[in-house]
């Protein structure tokens, strides 16, 4: 892993594989960081140049200047390949919030991507969990990011796994170093009162960024997990209407995070798609 300077921002990026291999781009959820893909470098590098960011102002990365919206993400995300110097076609692949960040680059730069992976991904239905919608409250959201600690770092981390040993003592210590990052706060409360409030997920972010790549040919991939507490699984049928040409697969007995509950299973699933598309 390792920090580099982004138009004066610093962000954190862990890349491995070959760097002249095919390169995959790995995009985290909303207040989480690159950890939640860890598994899937030693699964995918030995045939491609894996990549995994801290979005702007989530993880250990600094925030970008402007207020943090989807299109920003995005920008900062192309704009972090770029300082790297990828920038051929890349194989995109996001989690929850990191799924609709991969949605608006396809529909910024759509030669710049080659397949579309999205995982539990926001974007598809307004129903969301409770502590998502709360952060609406004035008030009572950056007073619930301020008490992320050893008490409720955990129940956090408990509703994201359906398997609740993987809530262990390191990714409940990496939640907590998260969030005493000075940019943690400001950013997710900007993020989430963007996309959406105490009724859930807003629609019309959804249905605008819907209709951007509505006429996307790119090879996709939909996957969910059938016990996602977060973003529910009830969201598949809308995101394989959107996506009629999708691939598609619901993980039994998993969560919000199919790439760390099942990561062979994931990597299985994906790999015939990267290798059908030459880069």
């Amino acid at each position: 892993m390792r920090f580099l300077d982004v138009r004066g921002t610093r962000v954190r990026l862990h890349e491995s594989g070959d760097p002249a291999a095919p390169p995959v781009v790995l995009l985290h959820g909303i207040g989480r960081s690159l950890e939640d893909w860890a598994l899937q470098h030693p699964l995918l590098d030995d045939d491609y140049r894996v990549i995994s960011v801290d979005m702007p102002g989530f993880g250990l990365s600094q925030r970008m200047p402007a207020s943090t919206t989807l299109d920003v993400l995005a920008d900062g995300v192309w704009a972090t390949l770029d300082a790297i110097g990828e920038t051929r076609p890349v194989h995109l692949m996001g989690n929850s919030l990191g799924g609709a960040v991969s949605m608006s680059m396809l529909a910024a730069t759509p030669d710049r991507v080659s397949t579309l992976t999205l995982v539990n991904s926001a974007g598809f239905g307004k129903e969301v969990t409770v502590a998502l919608r709360m952060l609406a409250v004035p008030g009572l959201g950056r007073q619930m990011l301020r008490r992320i600690d050893r008490l409720t770092a955990p129940r956090m981390e408990r509703m994201i796994f359906a398997d609740r040993a993987l809530v262990t003592p390191e990714r409940v210590a990496m939640a907590i170093k998260i969030a005493r990052q000075p940019d943690f706060a400001p950013v997710y409360l900007e993020i989430a009162k963007a996309l959406g409030g105490l009724r859930g997920v807003a629609a019309p972010w959804r249905t605008d960024l819907l209709a951007r790549v509505a006429g996307s040919t790119r090879p996709t991939m939909i996957v969910w997990g059938d016990r996602d507490l977060i973003l529910p699984s009830s969201h598949l049928p809308a995101a394989r209407a959107a996506f009629p040409h999708a691939q598609s697969h619901m993980f039994a007995r998993t969560g919000h995070m199919p790439q760390i509950e099942r990561p062979a299973e994931f990597a299985g699933l994906v790999r015939p798609m990267l290798a059908r598309v030459a880069v």
